[in-house]
């Protein structure tokens, strides 16, 4: 049986898998998981690469004590937009900024003073948001400008980490096309863009598509870690992309949802999408791992959650899920709902206080106990899931019949069950390690071991168990889709 090692590194915590496979079934063992949440330094957010770096080390350790040393690849995959900048020598010049960081609203605002939003959004097909890299860039060579100065290369998370592994300087395409940098055209670095705003144009590594083993890990790593080297393969460098590759999805009908932190919905399409109702509702085209393209909203998943039980934590307040399925079943259902996009939840200094506030603006009942707290954001997340289904039928003209949900916040079934709920539609959840999973399908497509696409998501199907969810209460959520759509999205 062979094993690949799947680095799935989220926005708040990373993991490794081993993946075998032997011909017919996949098999995935956790080896180690570690928390990973942006450092607050002076006024900036920044990630602690090394720390990154060193916690993969230490997984790879505790593979190799547990008997898995023999491994023919290891994939990288993150989030998206974030990058870290080399010097000449190859040597990272400072932390990586978070995608978290205030300042990059003034970096978006300079930018589309020179290249309109309606201009930017038909370049790239990507959503205007203050988190692209575009705009952190510009937001660099706006207030550090040295730093850019002394930076030769620019390595996207996932990349810049492989590079660490195999020192090797490329940015693969489906974390590329998260950008705002590339073209939708011909999947290329739009050199256009950067010579308007001044921006450095060779300092974007070259592009290189999903299943490209970049090659081996370092001479170095391989005595530290006392091991045989291991192909360093560039799968879909993005975690949607992933989870998308792991989703056993039917048809052309057949919605997806990457579940964690943030929650992505959307449906695979052949090219980007990029008329002017996609702009306006906020949607974006980014790269898919058989090289095409997914049409999705990029929404707000278990952030508002997360934040809430650090709250608690310091009230001394422990909980979890099942503490909170109780809680959620003992507090009244569909009272108070938020806009959980909204501006003032991107950041708060309190979750909890700011969920309070919406509501009394919105002139609605204010959730005090923590049930009325978890019930208002799970039952806001399913509705605002609907308004983005609905929408995107509009953009696709297809009936969407079916909803694939994957990631980890699909442990929480009370949300698997509000989103079949408020859609009307059947959910059909799982793999739960969807990311890691995908990511390992690209590594075994890269190494021929699967043909494609469509036989690694049989492989899953045979594989891994899935769980369905039928619609309930239907009337109930019609009637309050309705107010929730004119007066929480609207008010």
């Amino acid at each position: 049986m062979k094993r690949v090692w799947a680095f799935d590194i989220g926005a708040s915590n990373g993991r490794l898998m081993v993946n075998s496979f032997d011909g017919k079934y996949m098999y995935l063992e956790e080896i180690y998981r570690f928390p990973n949440f942006p450092v607050q330094v002076t006024n900036n957010y920044y990630w602690d690469i090394l720390n990154i770096y060193s916690e993969m080390k230490k997984a790879m350790k505790k593979s190799i004590y547990k008997g898995f040393d023999q491994i023919e690849s290891m994939g990288i995959d993150t989030w998206g937009v974030d990058f870290g900048l080399l010097s000449n020598t190859g040597e990272i010049l400072c932390n990586p900024y978070s995608y978290r960081n205030p300042r990059n609203i003034e970096g978006m605002e300079r930018v589309l003073d020179q290249i309109s939003s309606d201009e930017l959004f038909g370049l790239t097909g990507l959503e205007i948001a203050s988190i692209n890299t575009l705009f952190q860039l510009y937001t660099i060579k706006e207030a550090n400008p040295k730093l850019l100065e002394q930076a030769e290369t620019l390595l996207l998370t996932p990349n810049l980490l492989a590079y660490l592994f195999s020192g090797q300087k490329y940015n693969e395409f489906t974390i590329s096309s998260t950008t705002q940098m590339l073209s939708a055209f011909d999947k290329d670095w739009d050199k256009n863009i950067l010579d308007r705003l001044s921006l450095p144009k060779d300092l974007m590594a070259p592009i290189v598509e999903p299943y490209t083993i970049a090659g081996e890990t370092l001479p170095a790593i391989n005595k530290e870690m006392e091991m045989d080297p291991v192909k360093v393969t560039y799968t879909a460098g993005h975690d949607t992309a992933c989870a998308l590759a792991a989703l056993p999805l039917e048809d052309d009908q057949s919605i997806f949802m990457s579940c964690g932190t943030w929650v992505l919905i959307g449906v695979p399409v052949d090219d980007p999408v990029t008329h002017a109702n996609a702009m306006k509702w906020g949607f974006t085209s980014e790269g898919t791992m058989d090289g095409y393209y997914r049409l999705q909203k990029n929404n707000m998943g278990m952030w508002l959650l997360q934040q809430s039980r650090l709250i608690w934590e310091r009230e001394g307040i422990t909980t979890d899920y099942e503490n909170e399925n109780r809680l959620f079943m003992e507090s009244e259902p569909l009272q108070s709902l938020i806009d959980p996009d909204h501006p003032s939840f991107f950041t708060p200094n309190n979750m909890i206080e700011a969920i309070q506030q919406f509501c009394r603006d919105t002139n609605q009942v204010v959730p005090k106990t923590q049930g009325e707290i978890i019930r208002c954001i799970l039952e806001s997340l399913a509705l605002k899931y609907r308004w983005v289904i609905n929408h995107l039928e509009i953009l696709t003209g297809k009936k969407l019949k079916r909803i694939h949900m994957g990631g980890g916040a699909i442990r929480n079934q009370i949300l698997c069950q509000l989103t079949a709920n408020a859609t009307e539609l059947k959910v059909i959840a799982g793999p739960i390690e969807a990311s890691s999973i995908g990511n390992a399908i690209g590594q075994w497509i890269a190494l021929g071991e699967v043909k494609n696409i469509k036989e690694a998501r049989e492989v899953v199907k045979r594989s891994f168990p899935l769980k369905e969810y039928k619609p309930q209460d239907s009337d109930k959520w019609e009637d309050k889709y309705n107010y929730f759509n004119e007066n929480i999205l609207q008010g």
